[in-house]
Order: C-alpha cells, then sequence, then structure tokens
C-alpha cells in the first residue's frame, strides 16, 4: 500500500491520501461550488480581467458566428464531419485509408468506450507509462470488471505482459500524470511485445499527441504504431472544447465509436464545428511559447522556492507532501492536521480568493494528481497578471497564509468548502 511523506495511506484508484475535509469525490465538487462563488464574486466587485486562469488547458468553444446558425445535432455533422474527419487525421498521423475518427464527451469517455469494447470481466489490462496511469484508466478497467496491472517503464511492462496470461488489451499513457514521458524506443517495444500476442494497444494520449512530437521529436500518435488512441481537446496548443479526439484502425474505432453512442459517451455532434476550428487554429509554435512561459514561471519559483520545486520539460510543480511541509513550518505547526492533498487544496483556494489565480487543481473531479502543476501558461495571461516575479510572489504570500491557516483546521475546512 502505498503512502504519502506521513504516513497517510493512498485512496483506490488515485496518486494521493484523502483527508477528513476532503474525503470524496462528492466533497471535491463542494470544493468546486466554493471556487464558483469565488470567481463569481471576483468578477462582479472587479470586473472578468480579475481573474486570471492559469490553469495550462483551454476549455472555450472556439466557433465563429457563422458556425452558430448550423449548431444543431442533426444539421454540424452533415456539414461539417468530412472536414474533422480530415483533420484529425492529419493531427494524429493517420490515414483516410487505413484510419477512422471518432468524437467524445471526453477523454475519460473514449477510454471508458475502448475499455467496454475490448476486455470483459475477468480480463488483464496492462497500463504502461513513465510513472503511473491517470485515475480515469484505473476506474475505466474496474467498471469493466478487468484487473488492472499498472506498471512504469518498459521493463515493468514486459515483466507484467509475461506474468499475465488474459491480456485484453494494453493502454499506455506517452505523456504521464507526472509529465514525465516515455521513450519512443521504449513505445516501439511496447507496441510490438502486444501485437506478438494479438493484443490491442490503446494510448491515452492526453496531452502527448502534441507535446510528444513537438517538445520530445516522438511521431504522431499513430505514427507509433498503436492500434488505436485519444488525446484531449482542451490540452497544450488546441483551444477547446474538453472533447475527447479518438483515432485509430477503421474496424476498431467503428466498435469503439458505437460502444460509445450506446452509452451516451459521445459528443454533440452541434459542436463538431468547435473541433474544426480547433484543430484549424493548431499550431506547433504555440505549444512552444506555453512552454517557454512555464520556464520563466519555473525560474521564478526556484528563486522563491530552491530545490522544493520540481521540474520537468514542460512544467513546474509543488508536491503535495512539500506543501504541506512547508506550510507546516512557516505555521510553526508541529503535526499536520490536514493530508497533503487538502494542503495543495487550500493553497489554490487562497491564490483563487487572495489573487484572482485560477490553477488546473480546480479542474478535476477528482484531480488526477495532489500536487499543484505550473504548466503551459499563456504569456499574454502572464503578462496581464504582472509576470514571472508577480506569479511566484503570488505563491509565496498563499503559502505563508495557508501556514497560519493550519494552527486551526476548521479555517481550513471554511476555507475549502465555504462552512465550518
Amino acid at each position: 500500500m502505498r503512502t504519502d511523506r506521513f504516513g497517510n495511506a493512498f485512496a483506490p484508484t488515485l496518486s494521493y491520501a484523502r483527508g477528513k475535509i476532503l474525503a470524496s469525490t462528492e466533497d471535491d465538487f463542494r470544493k468546486l461550488q466554493r471556487a464558483w462563488k469565488i470567481i463569481a464574486g471576483t468578477i462582479r466587485d472587479r470586473g472578468p480581467d480579475s481573474i486570471f486562469i492559469f490553469t495550462g488547458l483551454e476549455h472555450s468553444l472556439p466557433m465563429k458566428p457563422e458556425d452558430l446558425q448550423f449548431a444543431d445535432d442533426e444539421i454540424a455533422p452533415a456539414l461539417y464531419f468530412d472536414r474533422l474527419r480530415a483533420l484529425t487525421l492529419d493531427h494524429l498521423g493517420g490515414s483516410a485509408d487505413a484510419h477512422d475518427m471518432a468524437v467524445f464527451n471526453r477523454l475519460t469517455g473514449a477510454t471508458l468506450a475502448t475499455m467496454l469494447t475490448l476486455a470483459k470481466p475477468g480480463d488483464t489490462i496492462i497500463g504502461v507509462s513513465a510513472s503511473h496511469s491517470h485515475p480515469s484508466v484505473i476506474r475505466a478497467a474496474g467498471h469493466v470488471g478487468a484487473k488492472f496491472v499498472d506498471t512504469a517503464g518498459l521493463e515493468a511492462f514486459q515483466k507484467a505482459f509475461e506474468r499475465e496470461t488474459r491480456v485484453a488489451m494494453v493502454a499506455m499513457t506517452r505523456l504521464a500524470v507526472t509529465y514525465e514521458v516515455l521513450p519512443v524506443d521504449a513505445i516501439r517495444i511496447i507496441v510490438k511485445t502486444a501485437h506478438a500476442r494479438n493484443v490491442p494497444v490503446y494510448v491515452d494520449d492526453a496531452g502527448g499527441a502534441r507535446v510528444g512530437p513537438v517538445i520530445f521529436g516522438q511521431p504522431r500518435m499513430l505514427e507509433l504504431g498503436v492500434d488505436v488512441g485519444a488525446t484531449g481537446l482542451d490540452k497544450y496548443g488546441t483551444l477547446g472544447p474538453r472533447f475527447g479526439l479518438m483515432a485509430g484502425q477503421k474496424d476498431l474505432v467503428a466498435r469503439i465509436r458505437a460502444k460509445g453512442f450506446e452509452m451516451g459517451l459521445e459528443a454533440r455532434q452541434m459542436l463538431y464545428p468547435a473541433v474544426v476550428r480547433t484543430l484549424e487554429a493548431y499550431t506547433p509554435e504555440r505549444i512552444r511559447e506555453l512552454v517557454a512561459s512555464t520556464k520563466e514561471v519555473a525560474a521564478a519559483l526556484r528563486t522563491t522556492f530552491g530545490a522544493r520545486i520540481f521540474e520537468t520539460p514542460v512544467t513546474a510543480q509543488l508536491r503535495a507532501d512539500d506543501i504541506l511541509e512547508m506550510a507546516m513550518e512557516r505555521g510553526k505547526v508541529t503535526a499536520p492536521p490536514i493530508v497533503p492533498y487538502e494542503a495543495t487544496a487550500a493553497l489554490c483556494m487562497l491564490l483563487l480568493q487572495d489573487h484572482g489565480m485560477l490553477t488546473v487543481h480546480f479542474v478535476g473531479v477528482p484531480p488526477g494528481g495532489g500536487d499543484l502543476l505550473f504548466k503551459f501558461i499563456p504569456s499574454e495571461t502572464l503578462q496581464r497578471y504582472g509576470g514571472p516575479a508577480a506569479f511566484a510572489e503570488a505563491v509565496d504570500s498563499a503559502m505563508t497564509k495557508l501556514g497560519s491557516l493550519l494552527r486551526d483546521p476548521e479555517q481550513i475546512h471554511a476555507l475549502l468548502l465555504g462552512e465550518v
């Protein structure tokens, strides 16, 4: 059983421990409602420019005025589907002869539809990434009734694949939740190993579909030789909506797409124009700009927090354990009154409440990880806020305030849920 630095056991399917304040997904949603109230009050009092979106994600609806007249579930696909398919296959490295595409309500929907199609109760699904699979992948396997074996790296995957006898599929993540990347040589071997036993490979290419090729020089998703995969349209270079865009072998996509429609996991067809617009607007240069801006923030944070800032090639991170530890030091608290995940949540709520900074912590219900990620920061938003130094100063101020709140845990409860 995995634990955090304070000895708290990780919750099922999550990479962090639950606490007494945020004990469940229901509590996570209550926390989100609390954040909405803060956002609404801030905008009411200071205007829309007083909220700064630093989630590193794009959740807009990039439709043109002329698209709106066709925003209908029957008309939009008739006019936009062929263009959507062509753009998708080009974006993900497919060909019209061999591949097809589908759009799901979220990447999680694409993953669930895939597992519902390829696995059945008692089967084994092997996950492989540089660190660990996203909770949505693990939950989808559990929903199907399959045994999920998670592995980190090529060697661990090979051992698990050799050991397991009833493997229905491999769920590979190119860019892990921790933003560590699988080397392309390892990916090739994983695909070859799976195919040698006629096991299909699904890639959860959430942000990797663009970051892999642009930042790490890797092939596009379907050029990796995988059978099927999906990416999030809100991640890194695309503009939204928060859909799951799937592509893969024609017959396989047809089956998964059908399952998605049967289970209500498909994206509304009226929004196909928005997917077309985000793919048309995509440029690799935008990803490079976002990474460069993030590195500026990372440098400023390192000046403030030193070695406690953890960096990957595309992110800066404050680990949840370090957040709680630092807050305890600043508040002169000797025993932790909350778990690290709740410390991250409280820090993010303070950033929102006191500084108008909306971070990625408020996107997931529940969040995919307990750490605070600074990633793919738009330079225009950063400059509007005041630059990297002002960003780091806000985080530092919120950390100090969190330390003082730790002396009275009831204040943490009120901060996160709006009530004592």
